[in-house]
């Protein structure tokens, strides 16, 4: 393994957004084009379950995501992408994982005190509702990492933890094992865009305050008058800064247009002018792929052989190293 792996996984609960887009999309499609490093994206349809239970929203929420990513520019003959559950080795790493994995640790995990915190806010049990999905979500994430020694993980801030996690859980199965696994590191980008969404909080689906991605024109525009803008009257000089209309410019335009719209703001640009010239920006730009990604969900079966041939090249490698670890733990044949 002469290059440095890198591995995203997106999860297939929603529909994309802006905010997945400039935070996530981009940068990562943009990076595996330079070749530096191999580059494995996946849908994470087991980490999906965990929250949706709706079996159509999953199911159309994978196609949605696999096409956006497919419109955006991801070339899957240069990059490995596949769906989580087409490698059945991931559960079954995830169960020699498990084994090797505190439950304290687990513990531990951000997601479940976050859910045991609110039950007890409630006067709920402090388990109320938390499913062994929630709980123990951290070791399925780190099977998907280490299945393929990936060697950096881009996540946001709140998942640092996770990945850190990971490397746990590696360390001590080397230790008891042998050495099989990399030692994975999360890699934060600090210039990566969070988009703030409509109500001025981060663009969440959690929060329902996301400007989907493929919108129609007419839904796009619809959407960006949505963005919450304070009363000053045009004229009055306005704070980029505080600006979630400026934050989203931003992620969308050049340094040239980003100093343009400044000055604009300072001068008291009319908030309805601010927010036609945004619609053009971000239109202008998802025309192409717009048009790429509606044809991709009229043609379901395209993005399904996509997603196979890349299951293909994923098992290659999930394959062996599944068949070295289950002889490293015992389990192989007596003859």
């Amino acid at each position: 393994m002469s290059q440095k792996r890198v591995l995203t996984g997106i999860t297939t609960s929603g529909t994309p957004h802006l905010g997945n887009y400039v935070g996530a999309i981009r940068p990562a499609v943009e990076a595996s084009l330079t070749g530096e490093f191999e580059s494995f994206f996946f849908l994470a349809d087991y980490h999906a379950l965990i929250k949706a239970q709706d079996p159509d929203l999953v199911h159309q929420s994978t196609l949605e995501i696999a096409a956006a990513w497919l419109a955006l520019g991801l070339d899957p003959d240069r990059v490995t992408f596949y769906r989580q559950s087409d490698i059945p080795e991931i559960p079954e790493l995830t169960w020699l994982l498990t084994c090797m994995t505190a439950k304290g640790l687990m513990n531990r995990a951000h997601a479940y005190k976050g859910a045991v915190q609110v039950n007890i806010e409630a006067g709920e049990d402090e388990d109320n509702a938390i499913n062994m999905g929630l709980f123990s979500y951290p070791i399925l994430m780190a099977a998907d990492i280490l299945m393929f020694n990936a060697h950096q993980i881009p996540v946001g801030k709140d998942q640092i933890q996770h990945v850190e996690m990971a490397r746990d859980i590696a360390q001590r199965f080397n230790h008891h094992y042998g050495e099989h696994f990399v030692l994975p590191a999360a890699q934060v980008d600090e210039d990566v865009a969070i988009l703030q969404g409509l109500d001025g909080r981060k663009m969440s689906k959690s929060y329902g305050n996301t400007i989907p991605l493929f919108l129609t024109e007419k839904q796009l525009k619809k959407h960006i008058n949505k963005i919450k803008t304070n009363l000053l009257e045009p004229g009055e000089p306005k704070d980029p800064d505080s600006s979630a209309l400026f934050q989203i410019w931003k992620a969308f335009a050049t340094e040239s247009q980003t100093a343009e719209m400044r000055r604009e703001f300072a001068n008291g640009i009319a908030w309805g002018e601010a927010k036609r010239q945004l619609f053009e920006l971000v239109n202008e730009q998802l025309l192409e792929p717009r048009e790429k990604y509606m044809q991709l969900l009229e043609n379901p079966a395209q993005v399904e052989d996509v997603l196979v041939r890349g299951a293909v090249k994923a098992r290659k490698e999930s394959t062996l190293l599944i068949k070295k670890l289950r002889s490293a733990v015992g389990i192989r044949p007596l003859g």
